[in-house]
């Protein structure tokens, strides 16, 4: 008897020993999964999670070698750049129903693929809605919007953030909607205030911990600290995404001339950028990749890909391994290019009548940002804009097939060879525009490594292209910064504080499927 006994007793535990075995195998793969899942999203340029946190994860840092390289200015410490700034003190949860809302439409997206989910949580300028149901892009909203009423009963721009709150994708808003911790209220005797304006790669991602202005002000204060412990440097972020050059003006008239900055930062070359200027007769089509060679991804892993990064890789894996693509230009159809007659590409004439891509209106706008900050005192920074793009460049076609997709589909017809020769001719442009009305030249397309591994598309960085962007952009600001230090011009006599431009946003509804 006390042998079956201990027979059932070692065969209970040879079955425990194989369920453990069992589970230990299992929970190894789910953790390696979840793993390479982290590493891939870091690679794209993706959150790490995709699930609510209370707070973003910090990403890694560039490549070694990468930072040891790039030059910097005096009393730096390089050191610095590993540090963060301090956690968001108004980082908190999304509103009450805002984060299942978020869900919801991502898991039942819009018709129109432009109307992102984050755009129902944006404040929307009632002149530019007016009727919703007649707007091609507010129309595929469902049902509803925020909207606020813009202050000179203008249409742009076409939208401010929602503030004071964190967003369902981890973007936190201070008290007039710009990205970043809380404004200076008053406004501290020996305070700099700079503000940066631009677009998306302004603003940067959402999601990501600090964008790169943020971290610029937190570098600046380590170097006041150490040199001059009597000044405090605030850096606030008015950019958002998708707006134009035309609207960033509007942006720094309306929302930050009353915040008397000392320095506004320009960065912006992506969303005015046409070559279709240089190209009479636009070739008509669109972008075609080569026919499969064999059978592409199936369904279960196409769908399986808009939810995971690392079945994203899978797919682009296997329909790449089925296509012709190895990582060179797409093939483009014939064109002309027509260079305007007479300009300098070398030099260019600010003067002259029709600039290719936008630049006639892009300096129209710089203008206008002077003429306004002259009014309070402030001054003008203005930076060139990195494109990822160059004759002949060859990338990887899983690793950086997002910058492969917005060079030949979001660009197409136009040849890498064209993309890259306008984006140095509106960088040049830039500098001699700067150097003609005694700004400073912020030359972050010369000065950032030419490096794909940086970038989430052909002008977006990762979160590791972000931190570097904002350490070159404080090696290029301290010269111009210690020279107002020491003529005095800086920190700017205190003035009495102009009320903060701030927003109510109310709640629209409607409905078009009468037409309404």
């Amino acid at each position: 008897m006390a042998s079956t006994t201990g027979a059932a007793g070692d065969s209970a535990a040879r079955r425990s020993s194989r369920l453990a075995d069992a589970l230990l195998i299992v929970v190894s793969v789910v953790l390696s999964i979840a793993e390479a899942e982290g590493v891939v999203r870091y690679l794209n340029g993706q959150p790490l999670l995709v699930f609510p946190l209370p707070e973003p994860i910090d990403l890694g840092l560039p490549k070694p070698g990468i930072l040891e390289k790039l030059p910097v200015a005096e009393g730096v410490d390089r050191n610095w750049f590993t540090s963060d700034p301090p956690p968001l003190p108004n980082r908190t949860k999304p509103p009450p129903g805002w984060q299942e809302f978020f869900h919801y439409m991502e898991a039942h997206p819009s018709g129109n693929s432009e109307f992102g989910t984050i755009e129902n949580f944006k404040a929307w300028n009632s002149v530019l809605v007016g009727k919703p149901c007649s707007h091609p892009f507010l129309r595929h909203a469902p049902g509803k919007l925020f909207v606020y009423d813009p202050p000179d009963g203008t249409a742009r721009p076409p939208y401010r953030f929602y503030p004071d709150v964190t967003l369902p994708d981890w973007l936190v808003t201070n008290q007039i909607g710009w990205r970043g911790r809380p404004i200076e209220v008053p406004r501290h005797d020996r305070t700099i205030r700079i503000v940066f304006v631009g677009a998306s790669t302004t603003v940067d991602a959402h999601w990501m911990p600090f964008s790169h202005p943020e971290l610029v002000g937190h570098w600046l204060n380590l170097w006041a600290a150490a040199h001059h412990p009597d000044i405090h440097f605030e850096v606030l972020n008015a950019g958002r995404e998708s707006v134009t050059t035309t609207d960033i003006a509007n942006i720094v008239h309306t929302e930050v001339l009353p915040l008397r900055p000392d320095l506004v930062v320009y960065y912006e070359g992506g969303n005015s950028f046409d070559p279709g200027t240089i190209v009479p007769d636009v070739p008509k089509g669109s972008a075609v990749r080569p026919p499969p060679k064999q059978k592409l991804p199936p369904q279960w892993l196409q769908t399986a890909a808009r939810y995971s990064a690392l079945m994203g890789r899978i797919e682009a894996a296997v329909g790449y391994a089925a296509s012709d693509l190895d990582g060179h230009e797409w093939p483009k159809p014939d064109y002309k290019v027509v260079w305007p007659l007479g300009l300098d590409e070398s030099d260019p004439d600010l003067t002259y009548p029709k600039l290719p891509v936008n630049l006639n209106v892009i300096q129209l706008v710089l203008d206008r940002i002077r003429g306004d900050l002259a009014k309070t005192g402030g001054e003008l920074a203005i930076s060139s804009f990195p494109w990822m793009v160059k004759d002949g460049l060859v990338l990887d076609p899983i690793r950086h097939r997002y910058i492969l997709e917005q060079l030949n589909v979001a660009n197409y017809p136009f040849r890498y060879r064209d993309l890259e020769r306008l984006a140095k001719f509106q960088n040049r442009l830039l500098a001699k525009y700067a150097a003609t009305h005694g700004l400073a030249f912020v030359d972050t397309a010369g000065i950032m490594p030419f490096d794909p591994d940086l970038f989430i598309d052909a002008v977006h960085h990762n979160y590791a292209g972000v931190r570097l962007h904002a350490w070159v952009v404080v090696q290029q600001l301290l010269p111009t910064i210690e020279k107002r230090l020491k003529d005095g011009t800086w920190p700017a006599p205190a003035k009495p504080d102009l009320p903060l431009p701030t927003l109510t946003p109310r709640e629209i509804t409607f409905s078009c499927n009468k037409g309404s």
